[in-house]
């Protein structure tokens, strides 16, 4: 017998949250007055974490994909998949426009080199870029003033037949905060404003569901939304869960009860001791532990349902195992089953929070060694 252990991908649920989204777009494009944006669902990190096979089923109605790596571009490709697909971070040296020309990638260019390199390449075809400015978030990006004449260049490239589309775009480091995006906007509103027409692409998930009305589009623009860890049934929100959007857990962490221990009062739990029983209690053992991509950090208290109860973790998280109290589950014994996070559990972003991190690091996180099934 295998490990009681594995991790569920419901390409089910990823259809059901790009139809939220298209949704939610549409409503807000027919309330503007415009047209909807179109949706790069956004698959970097092997589809955080659940498969890129999986995400190209399960995102077959979007409009276009986005990711980094130029490999994972290819398995799209070669999945079938036949519509746009975004380098997020563009091309990194020379040769990897071989493979943006032979497999028709649309890329991100976010610095001068870029544009020499596109400048001295030989292709068969016009590769689609868009112009990335850095708003504020100084991560990538043309700085304000150098954008312009950046982009005067990627018209000049567009001239001579080596470049298509030459769209604008930025990204926001507050859209899920206080902050939000008017700061940004308006260098990006500021910073474009009477250049060539072409398309436009600025919100991540946060700005998509909170700030849509930026992405409405008319008869001159055509704008692009990139949401990606909304798609996957979890939060960008620290003050909003994700089934109050209507989202579903696209992966489901499951594992069973491997012993029951009856300690007395005073008795500790787990190395370091750092949970002492308070009084008589039955503990659980689970089989899933930081070596399967649980975080270690979680503490006493984090959500985790057994037999369908919700129940705590109590102690330290260990290499293969963590334990769980079963006072609520007075009928837990060996091979109860087990959710860790996702259906019919405790939702990620729950289990991130007493973690002290974010959904986005445990759903890429769950280890190889953890057996995956589509269902």
């Amino acid at each position: 017998m295998p490990r009681p252990i594995s991790v569920s991908i419901a390409p089910a649920a990823l259809r059901h949250n790009l139809s939220v989204v298209r949704e939610h777009l549409d409503r807000t494009a027919e309330r503007a007055g415009g047209t909807p944006a179109s949706i790069w669902a956004v698959i970097k990190a092997n589809a955080y974490g659940h498969g890129i096979e999986q995400a190209v089923s399960g995102f077959s109605d979007a409009q276009g994909l986005a990711m980094l790596d130029l490999q994972e571009a290819v398995r799209c490709r070669e999945a079938g998949w036949g519509g746009p697909i975004l380098l997020l971070e563009g091309f990194f040296e020379p040769d990897d426009l071989d493979i943006v020309d032979r497999y028709h990638l649309t890329t991100s260019v976010h610095n001068r080199e870029q544009l020499d390199m596109l400048a001295h390449a030989k292709l068969s075809r016009r590769v689609d870029i868009m112009l990335k400015l850095n708003t504020g978030m100084n991560r990538l990006g043309f700085s304000a003033h150098s954008y312009g004449p950046a982009h005067a260049r990627a018209l000049q490239l567009q001239e001579r037949g080596q470049l298509g589309t030459v769209g604008k775009m930025t990204h926001f480091a507050c859209a899920d905060g206080e902050q939000g995006v008017a700061a940004q906007m308006n260098v990006f509103n500021a910073n474009t404003q009477g250049l060539a027409a072409g398309p436009v692409s600025v919100c991540n998930s946060a700005a998509t569901l909170r700030y849509a009305e930026i992405a409405v589009g008319d008869a001159q623009t055509t704008h692009w939304v990139r949401p990606g860890i909304c798609l996957y049934g979890a939060s960008p929100f620290a003050d909003a869960d994700a089934a109050s959007f209507g989202l579903r857990p696209a992966m489901t962490l499951r594992s069973e009860l491997l012993s029951v221990q009856e300690i007395p009062a005073g008795a500790a739990v787990g190395y370091g001791a750092t949970f002492t029983a308070p009084a008589p209690m039955r503990i659980g053992v689970v089989a899933c532990g930081y070596a399967d991509g649980y975080p270690r950090h979680a503490g006493t208290g984090t959500p985790v349902t057994v037999g369908g109860v919700t129940t705590r973790l109590v102690g330290r998280v260990s290499m293969d195992m963590l334990m769980v109290d079963l006072d609520p589950v007075p009928g837990a014994a060996f091979g109860t089953p087990v959710v860790l996070w996702g259906e019919g559990g405790p939702s990620v972003d729950e289990v991130a929070t007493h973690a002290g991190t974010i959904g986005y690091e445990l759903l890429c996180a769950v280890a190889p060694r953890v057996p995956r099934f589509v269902v």
